[in-house]
């Protein structure tokens, strides 16, 4: 009996060996994979087992958690991201390591090869991978943005900057227009958001997306993926795949927008008196920034405006809110209308200028006045049928975490100003400033007017008569 618990015991240690022996050959191997993924530069390499960690390297970029200010993370980093359970179907097939390969798939190292990948890895486009059409849900703070649209030439946008990570996460399959890409709001300088939505075309890591039974948990953590590479100011918060029909804009049922004041002297009951006028189908013409050139309807539907106190309160003034609701906005209409509401809490303005404003037989003509500022408006949901939009548990509490560093660096700066106030002497009430103000106020309906839409319309016409005439 003995003797042969001796023998089991050496056959056991044997095999100890034998596997300390396997994993210091596996370590090994890892090191030298994880060298040759982080000094790629090439679109791929074949062969070699190296040609997958290779792959994975060309597919999420040099690092995709690369930090914001530029750096790199260590090859621990890369590490894990290679080990992540959303990248082993994408690097598994032989057909996901082509994406990293050149239009054509030909693979030969010919010099126009060569260039043609390169500019493929650049680019962050993917044409050969499984796709699948999913909206993301994303918040951003719109202070040093120029609006989220990025078709004009100013720069940043919410929009590029969203791209340049899809790209770098190498998400995307095919170009832009290709990815059939819908945005639902389209907001100014300055705005933010907390539910914005957007659709597109990404790569998936299921092969049968318009299969019945689909697992998501191996599919690519989307919110995770992207908000390695986001700038602080934006965050994806969830993902859900969508039908074909899908348009993020067209399909949307409704949208939220929430309004942050400090209550000061405003009177908020005259305000919110004023703001249950806007409720119903109205023309907003009045109310909005007129593009004739694009626009001919401007009935909207608002369902809901409210006005409430937010519950914080800072030197003896209140925070509160306007909550507005609607199936579609208008250029600038949040805003407009905030803006005389603000006149009317003032008391310069009686609440039945909206009326007057509202019908336009009788004021066809917007009286010209000045929007409300930009920085408190949120553009806080979008409503659509049947999106459940999802958020991993890591990505939830990377979330989390983040925006709560964010709140509290926020709340010290504000702590910092606040302290710049203590040091001053509390200033006397002026009220003959509110009564100068009100002398100076030029009631709306006496102002002077912008075009009417028709006036517009007139001009848009005549100007593209002159213009054809000219070309022929």
């Amino acid at each position: 009996m003995a003797a042969a618990e001796t023998e089991t015991a050496a056959a056991l240690q044997e095999e100890v060996n034998a596997l300390q022996m396997r994993v210091q050959e596996l370590e090994r191997e890892n090191q030298r994979l994880v060298k040759v993924a982080s000094s790629c530069t090439c679109g791929f390499k074949d062969g070699s087992v190296g040609s997958i960690a290779v792959a994975s390297s060309c597919l999420y970029g040099s690092n995709p958690e690369a930090q914001r200010d530029g750096k790199f993370h260590q090859s621990s980093a890369l590490e894990k991201d290679l080990n992540a359970p959303f990248d082993h179907t994408v690097i598994s097939t032989k057909n996901e390591i082509q994406c990293s390969r050149n239009v054509e798939g030909n693979g030969l190292p010919d010099d126009s090869s060569k260039r043609t990948k390169r500019r493929g890895r650049q680019d962050g486009i993917l044409s050969h991978c499984s796709k699948r059409l999913v909206a993301l849900k994303v918040m951003y703070f719109g202070q040093r943005f120029y609006g989220f649209s990025s078709e004009g030439n100013t720069e940043p946008t919410v929009e590029s900057e969203i791209f340049k990570a899809l790209e770098r996460a190498k998400l995307m399959v095919g170009s832009r227009k290709e990815s059939c890409y819908s945005r639902c709001g389209r907001t100014d300088k300055g705005v933010s958001a907390s539910g914005q939505v957007i659709s597109l075309y990404l790569r998936s890591n299921i092969k049968d997306v318009g299969g019945d039974m689909q697992d998501e948990r191996s599919e690519i953590d989307y919110v995770k993926v992207l908000n390695r590479i986001l700038p602080q100011d934006i965050r994806v918060l969830g993902w859900c795949p969508i039908p074909a029909d899908f348009h993020a804009r067209f399909t949307c049922l409704g949208r939220e927008y929430k309004y942050l004041f400090w209550k000061g002297g405003l009177d908020i009951l005259e305000m919110q008196k004023a703001a249950s006028k806007f409720v119903g189908e109205h023309d907003f013409r009045n109310f909005c920034k007129m593009d004739a050139a694009n626009v001919s309807n401007y009935r909207r539907r608002i369902t809901e405006f409210t006005i409430s106190a937010c519950g914080k309160r800072s030197n003896n003034d209140e925070l509160c809110s306007m909550t507005i609701k609607g199936t579609a906005f208008l250029w600038h209409q949040v805003r407009c209308m905030v803006a005389v509401l603000f006149l009317i809490g003032q008391g310069l303005e009686s609440p039945s200028v909206i009326d007057s404003l509202l019908d336009i037989t009788k004021t066809p003509r917007k009286p010209q006045y000045k929007m409300a500022a930009e920085l408190p408006l949120i553009l806080r949901s979008c409503l659509f049928d049947k999106a459940d939009f999802m958020c991993s548990s890591d990505a939830s509490r990377s979330l989390t975490l983040h925006l709560n560093d964010e709140y509290h660096h926020y709340m010290l700066q504000a702590e910092i100003f606040h302290e710049a106030l203590s040091c001053l002497p509390f200033p006397e009430s002026n009220s003959l400033e509110k009564l100068q103000k009100k002398r100076n106020h030029i009631p709306l309906l006496s102002r002077q007017t912008e075009p009417s839409y028709e006036e517009r319309i007139a001009k848009v016409k005549t100007k593209l008569t002159d213009n054809l005439s000219i070309a022929s």
